[in-house]
């Protein structure tokens, strides 16, 4: 049986993504051959500072058409990055380095040599400069994908906010039924595609209790009708819950799904229960794309005590397709 590769952004230079990457490999070994595109001298750097001892072969558009490609080595596509030491301060110095990174990355998805992709943290400050939401806005837009959706995924549990990095104050004007049927489709088609199930999508409120003192209450205009257009589509979808009591043991277990109505209504309960035990993977693009479920993490560059759960999580969900 032939695996794809995956292909890897490793993403901001100043970030925690090496270390957890040389974790990984060393954690078990994988089907899929690991494609990582990311700087040389860099990589050779951050390998010196964590006594890292492996071969890398450089490769290029060559190797992966052939497909002649094993993990004994780290198989790396060279991109030029002029750094001296292993770590810096994080700044948009990186900026340009990334870009090229994602550019080869998609050049390689579009050209269906893979369709296995995993991106390692940038920093939204310097990177996306306010332009773009998260790095799932970015890639949308990118790949002209017009639906989209954020999944925080673990077997036991998964969330799902309906926006994203939005200030709260901005949260209630973005939410409309539409948004809520396109989210439940993308979770649906994809629970289908890779579990060959029909989720169960339970869908809170926005406001506490779902209940709100302004004239215009959103659980009641928006979400309610929304859930009950979904039932009568066939959709395994209930609600609205109150956001502080669906998470309890007893409601959660019921469900596959929690989808919220913005991102720490969900992801805050998510990271208590399972910490770096989920992935984040961005549903509606042409490929499936993944990345671990924490940031560049700047507090722990080059302190080698980062955890590389998630990140083994990605590969590991990756590497059983085909």
């Amino acid at each position: 049986m032939t695996y794809k590769p995956i292909i890897i952004v490793a993403g901001e230079p100043n970030s925690i993504f090496f270390e957890i990457y040389f974790k990984a490999l060393s954690f078990k070994k994988y089907k899929s051959p690991l494609v990582l595109i990311a700087s040389l001298k860099l990589a050779k750097l951050q390998m010196k500072k964590f006594k890292i001892k492996r071969k890398i072969r450089l490769i290029n558009f060559l190797n992966l058409k052939k497909g002649r490609l094993d993990n004994h080595y780290i198989n790396l596509i060279d991109i030029n990055y002029n750094q001296s030491k292993a770590f810096e301060k994080i700044s948009t110095k990186s900026n340009d380095y990334i870009y090229k990174s994602f550019d080869l990355a998609l050049k390689i998805l579009q050209k269906n040599i893979s369709n296995k992709f995993i991106n390692g943290p940038i920093s939204k400050k310097f990177f996306l400069k306010k332009k773009f939401l998260g790095v799932t806005e970015f890639l949308a837009n990118k790949t002209k994908s017009k639906k989209f959706a954020m999944l925080i995924y673990n077997s036991k549990l998964s969330v799902c906010p309906l926006t994203t990095h939005l200030p709260l104050k901005m949260v209630a004007k973005k939410i409309n039924k539409k948004l809520i049927f396109e989210k439940v489709q993308l979770i649906d088609g994809f629970f289908k595609q890779y579990f060959k199930k029909k989720p169960r999508i339970a869908i809170t409120g926005l406001n506490p209790h779902c209940e709100s003192i302004n004239l215009f209450n959103e659980d009641e205009k928006i979400i309610k009708p929304a859930i009950k257009n979904l039932s009568n589509s066939n959709y395994k979808v209930s609600g609205p819950f109150a956001a502080d009591t669906i998470f309890l043991e007893k409601n959660r277990k019921k469900f596959d799904v929690i989808m919220g109505m913005y991102h720490d209504q969900v992801l805050t309960p998510m990271k208590t229960l399972f910490e770096y035990d989920a992935i984040n993977i961005t549903l509606g693009l042409p490929f499936i794309r993944i990345s671990p479920d924490h940031g560049p993490n700047e507090k722990m560059v080059g302190k080698n005590l980062s955890n590389p759960k998630s990140l083994i999580k990605a590969l590991t969900f990756l590497d059983k397709q085909k």
